[in-house]
């Protein structure tokens, strides 16, 4: 009787064990196919504490720190994404010394169509003393130009204020730029008087 029972725990196993193959390989297919086409949507490298610095000719033209960034190279359109924000000095080859910043919570660009998008309490302060405040920022590397929809309130060294209710668009140098609907305290000293 128990050399019987035995027998049948064998074939129990065997037949577990079969089963157990058989889910496996189902499984593993799933996981690598997702409608026919791989799964690639995950990201390629993940660095901690980043610290990263790009240069131009030598000149270093921007300095990034970042607690997470995540690099998605396998997909169509490579992007790499800072979901636990983003500080940035970026420097200027006419004020070398006096970096602008931006800080955000949320940061993403897309390598192919050279585009940030930075999200959450975003803040610029260039070189020249002047903070922008808004929630998004977006910049479009090959227009040389950056934008919003958003609220912005600006702050110039002086104390002057300014806000865009609709927004802004701007040169990425901040040379010149331009606000929607706007209202403020503006220094009157820096308005230029017309020649008549």
């Amino acid at each position: 009787m128990v050399f019987f029972s035995q027998k049948i725990n064998f074939k129990n196993i065997a037949f577990l064990y079969g089963c157990a193959i058989f889910f496996m390989i189902s499984c593993e297919e799933d996981l690598d196919t997702f409608g026919g086409k791989k799964n690639t949507n995950f990201p390629s490298q993940v660095i901690n504490n980043a610290k990263i610095v790009q240069r131009d000719s030598g000149f270093v033209k921007l300095r990034a720190t970042a607690p997470l960034i995540e690099k998605y190279e396998l997909i169509d359109s490579p992007y790499v994404v800072a979901k636990k924000g983003i500080n940035i000095l970026f420097f200027d080859k006419k004020k070398p010394d006096v970096p602008g910043k931006i800080t955000a919570k949320y940061a993403k660009f897309s390598e192919m169509k050279k585009f940030y998008e930075a999200k959450g309490n975003v803040r610029i302060v260039t070189n020249e003393g002047q903070i922008f405040a808004m929630q998004t920022v977006y910049w479009d590397q090959n227009k040389k130009e950056i934008y919003t929809n958003d609220t912005v309130f600006v702050t110039d060294k002086d104390g002057s204020t300014l806000v865009g209710a609709n927004g802004m668009k701007a040169k990425d140098d901040f040379s010149e730029y331009a606000f929607y609907n706007n209202s403020g305290d503006i220094n009157a000293k820096k308005i230029p008087e017309k020649n008549q």
